[in-house]
């Protein structure tokens, strides 16, 4: 008998339908020679403190660093999670074969690997590894069935985050909770979460501590249209004064025109990050909301894998793109005349390099008639930025104006769009498009090298502004390099080595920073709280929160995933930091005085271990509510 394992009850039904299986069991589907079961989020998870020692239940800094000398799993606390693991265990007990089903990613391969470490699983494993749950993927995925070994640097690099996520995290905050915070709200740090708070925290700081300074612009309008000075700003009013007089009473004279011609490619198929940015500046979905969303699309079958971090399609989709578009039928009218021609092959879409476990997010061709409001919004943005991408570039012209009075330049400049190409699929009303379109960017009227006439200076009293808070769309794009403000793809491209975070797990962090109310939302900006500021300036390890030294460590944990770095290697280097952290935390004689409207009580605050659970106090140590499920965590009275 083979047993599937799926990551989830509806993943295993479809994976059933397709094989056969139809009789329902209590936990899994049975027939033509399978047994397809499911897991369910984390079956299981490494130990807790007190599971490897007993005395490091009690919070306390002489039993820090805490560093297991082998790392341990166990099944969750959970009566319907150890139900489903019974299933599990019984049916891979008398296996013949299992194959591995799960979520197709880092995180999937961990989960799974545990689950049947844990049900002691000694039969061979083949592992199914599909981009969409379409029943042509799935049948596909079935007949190409990889060896588990394959993608055992995919696990060592999951175990590995895993771990260095337990040993930074748990340290860590025991550390600073008990050196700093004492009766106050547990200090919450974690490998990606605190930088992460950093990068708004220094942002916020950056805002309140600005001091705008005034600047003069010269400009003049000849023939309706606004020239700028090109000298610039000028830093007194009495030097912007002395240019504007040299430039009244004369004619404005037209010294330079330069025409360019150029192309624009489509916007690059969608990543998670991406799509999540744009969801964020379109809809104003959270990046938690959309992953849900695509995670949805993705489960209807509409939309491919979402948990990527490329934009690319990996070259075995090339011959798949006629059917998808043909699928795709409420676009028909912009799809037509893609069908009519040659489908175009470039690599700026389709490049095998740029593609490891998954290809870029695109939709199916598979029809949903039962999809939410905002899954079509997302869908929609999906789809159409598939399909510009098999469309011709737009045709630009680019033109700069140069002119002059009293030897005082000034110049302008204009785009036009002469064939607008993968435009068309967007079909944006014009009042947006004017929205969309800075000064820069106007298209200019008929000059004539040489022509003057008269014109109307102006000199404008300017003040510098600050940067601008983050909102969840550009905190994306700051996780994804490291927090350096990068435009350009390609450059965005190479800094994704070193982003903070998964594509996957960016949303998550968010959302726990805002669970730990570190960080509120001010309209779309997120503003960081009193306790967010004062945790980061108490912390004095850079490396706890600097995003670009965390981009390091999230490279080397890519370099174990590709069999580039070794996983042993990492986590000595990891331990001796969290050895090195607790010792200065240890040796600081600082004290933190945080704010709080608690009495310097921690009951009421969210319990630091899970997350889920408020801080109660009993009769000795403040507890977490959530107990009955298996949380340890408490904070004897000693501590306060």
């Amino acid at each position: 008998m083979k047993v599937c394992i799926a990551e989830k009850p509806s993943v295993a039904r479809d994976i059933a339908d397709i094989l056969g299986a139809k009789n329902r069991k209590d936990g899994y589907i049975e027939g033509n020679g399978y047994q397809v079961t499911w897991t369910f989020g984390h079956l299981c998870g490494l130990l807790e403190p007190h599971e490897y020692a007993p005395e490091w239940k009690t919070w306390a800094l002489s039993q820090l660093p805490m560093i297991p000398q082998r790392f341990g799993i166990k099944v969750m606390n959970d009566s319907g999670i150890q139900k489903q693991f019974k299933v599990i265990e019984t049916l891979i007990a008398s296996a013949d074969e299992v194959i591995n089903c799960g979520d197709a990613g880092q995180e999937g391969e961990l989960i799974q690997r545990w689950v049947m470490q844990k049900a002691l699983c000694k039969c061979p494993v083949k592992r199914l590894w599909i981009s969409s749950l379409t029943e042509d993927a799935i049948r596909e995925g079935f007949n190409k069935l990889k060896d588990q070994n394959d993608y055992q640097k995919l696990y060592e690099a999951g175990l590995s985050r895993a771990i260095g996520d337990w040993l930074l995290g748990m340290n860590a905050t025991r550390a600073y909770t008990l050196k700093y915070a004492k009766s106050r709200q547990v200090l919450s740090i974690g490998r990606v979460q605190t930088p992460t708070l950093a990068l708004i925290v220094n942002r916020q700081l950056e805002i309140e501590n600005f001091k705008p300074e005034p600047y003069w612009e010269l400009k003049t309008v000849y023939r309706g249209t606004t020239f700028s000075a090109v000298k610039g700003r000028f830093q007194s009013v009495e030097e912007g004064n002395k240019f504007l007089e040299t430039v009244q009473d004369t004619d404005f004279v037209i010294t330079d025109i330069t025409t360019k011609k150029g192309n624009e490619s489509a916007p690059r198929l969608f990543d998670l990050t991406s799509l999540q940015v744009e969801c964020n500046k379109k809809f104003a979905f959270s990046a938690d909301e959309t992953l849900k969303i695509i995670q949805s699309l993705y489960e209807k079958k509409v939309t491919t894998y979402p948990r990527v971090d490329t934009t690319y399609l990996s070259e075995d989709i090339y011959p798949k793109i006629p059917d998808i578009l043909k699928g795709l039928k409420e676009y028909e009218s912009i799809i037509n005349p893609v069908l009519a021609g040659k489908i175009p092959k470039s690599k700026k879409v389709f490049d095998n390099k740029k593609v490891t476990d998954h290809h870029a997010i695109i939709p199916t061709g598979v029809q949903s008639n039962s999809l939410s409001a905002d899954e079509k919004r997302v869908y929609d943005l999906v789809a159409r930025r598939f399909i510009a991408n098999f469309y011709p570039d737009c045709k630009i012209s680019t033109t700069t104006v140069l002119g002059e009075v009293n030897s005082v330049e000034f110049k302008v400049n204009g785009k036009q769009i002469l064939a607008p190409g993968w435009r068309i699929v967007f079909e944006k009303p014009k009042e947006d498009e004017e929205k969309e379109t800075d000064d820069e960017e106007k298209t200019l009227p008929l000059f004539t090298k040489g022509e003057s006439g008269p014109h109307e200076p102006v000199l404008s009293e300017k003040w510098t502004s600050p940067p601008k808070p983050y909102t969840e769309a550009t905190l994306l794009r700051a996780m994804e390099t490291a927090g350096k403000l990068v435009d350009n793809d390609e450059l965005r491209d190479a800094l994704k080595e070193n982003g903070i975070g998964r594509p996957s797990t960016r949303a998550a962090i968010i959302e726990t920073l805002f669970k730990r109310e570190y960080i509120r939302k001010e309209r779309k900006n997120l503003i960081a709280t009193s306790t967010g500021i004062e945790l980061i300036q108490t912390i004095h390890e850079e490396l706890l929160k600097s995003a670009e030294l965390t981009g390091l460590w999230e490279k080397k944990l890519r370099q174990i995933e590709k069999g580039e770095y070794d996983a042993r290697e990492f986590l000595n280097e990891l331990k001796e930091m969290v050895g090195q952290i607790v010792f200065n935390v240890k040796s600081d004689n600082g004290i933190y005085r945080q704010q709080n409207s608690r009495n310097n009580s921690p009951e009421g605050d969210i319990c630091p271990l899970c997350g889920k659970g408020r801080l109660l106090k009993g009769k000795t140590a403040y507890g977490c509510s959530e107990w009955k499920n298996g949380c340890t965590y408490r904070l004897p009275f000693e501590q306060e």
